[in-house]
């Protein structure tokens, strides 16, 4: 199992981290939780039905520990919302950017990242997982539960959605085709 583990962790660890970071929006966090994917791993390893694939599986297990930390978020934060506590406050913080977050410091793309909060849940998944972790529509429905047509429908509602609030916006659409601010 160990082997089994490592090779797991080798392979698909810096992906996992990605995606959870798109997800949660937190790099403390996200570390987090890809411990807490890997442990779920060890413990159902010997389930694994083989059903789908490897990288299916682990991004399935993301995703339910994504949920399951934005559910706990979104019940910490109204419970908390009276006081106004900043959880990160008291928190250490490693200051050295992702290269994501190098990335987000260019303002059409902060602002293309704003524009996928504007999205669904589901459509923020369906977007990250089809081009940002660049998984196939296969891929994307394997780990989704979904069915490919449910896929590429929420894929294309959101591209639909972004289209929408990139229209409101003169001129971003260009500086996000230039790359420049």
């Amino acid at each position: 199992m160990k082997e089994t583990f490592d090779r797991l962790y080798d392979e698909y660890h810096t992906a996992l981290f990605q995606f959870l970071f798109y997800m949660v929006r937190n790099r403390e966090s996200a570390e987090d939780l890809v411990q807490e994917v890997y442990i779920r791993v060890l413990n159902a390893y010997e389930s694994f039905e083989g059903k789908s694939s490897e990288k299916t599986w682990l991004y399935s297990i993301a995703r339910h520990v994504a949920i399951d930390w934005l559910r706990k978020q979104s019940r910490r934060n109204k419970r908390f919302l009276f006081f106004d506590i900043k959880e990160s406050e008291n928190v250490l913080q490693d200051q050295d950017p992702l290269p994501e977050e190098l990335v987000a410091k260019k303002e059409s793309y902060r602002d293309l990242y704003t524009m996928m909060k504007r999205c669904s849940l589901d459509q923020q998944q369906v977007l990250v997982l089809r081009y940002i972790q660049s998984l196939s529509i296969s891929e994307t429905a394997q780990i989704l539960s979904w069915t490919e047509s449910k896929v590429k429908t929420t894929q294309h509602r959101a591209i639909k959605e972004l289209r929408k609030w990139l229209d409101q916006q003169p001129g971003l659409e260009e500086e996000l085709k230039d790359g420049t601010n």
